[in-house]
This record gives structure tokens, sequence and C-alpha cells, in this order.
């Protein structure tokens, strides 16, 4: 069973960067696909990035696409999310998940 932790979150100005990391234990790291979903309040969840088991290979929807980046350390079990030019409405909680687990979430916050 793969358990994921999240951290890295908090509050920010527009304009700011943040980065996330996502741990994981519980099962061979490298054989799963990893993905970054967030949550804002009263919206579905929304995938925003997603990694292949080596990290070859990223997708983003057009709503992050340039402005986050997806990076996964087999070695270490981690996966990253490097968010640049953060807006308010980037404002959600975020969950890594893979390999069907989920982690608890962390808050993210742009104030304008």
């Amino acid at each position: 069973q793969v358990q994921l932790v999240e951290s890295g979150g908090g509050l920010v100005q527009a304009g700011d960067s943040l980065r996330l990391s996502c741990a994981a234990s519980g099962h061979t790291f490298s054989s799963y696909a990893m993905g970054w979903f967030r949550q804002a309040p009263g919206k579905e969840r929304e995938l925003i990035g997603a990694t292949t088991r080596s990290g070859g290979s990223t997708y983003y929807p057009d709503s992050v696409k340039g402005r986050f980046t997806i990076s996964r350390d087999n070695g270490k079990n981690t996966v990253d999310l490097q968010m640049n030019s953060l807006k308010p409405e980037d404002t959600a909680v975020y969950y890594c998940t893979g390999r069907n687990a989920w982690g608890q979430g962390t808050q993210v916050t742009v104030s304008s």
C-alpha cells in the first residue's frame, strides 16, 4: 500500500513561486506514474500535472502549462511541483496521487 505525504504549501503573493514536494513510501516508487491535483473551494478536483514512471514524459493542462513543472526523483521516492508566476486563482488544496493512493493535501493560498 502506497503512502503519500505532501509538504511545501503556504501563503504567497501573486507572481511568487512555491515548490511542493510529495514523499512516497510502501511500494516501488519507480513502478507507477504520479500526478498532482488541486481542489479549490466549491470546485471539482482538477488534474494539474502528471509524470510517467521514469519522469521522462509529463502532462500539464493549459491552465498551468508554462508555469508549473513536475519532477520526480526515483532515488529519493519524491515528486515535486514547482509553481511559478502564481495567481490568486491557483489558490487550492494540492494533492499528489499515485497507484490509487492520495496524500492528505497541502494548502496553497495566493494573495493579490
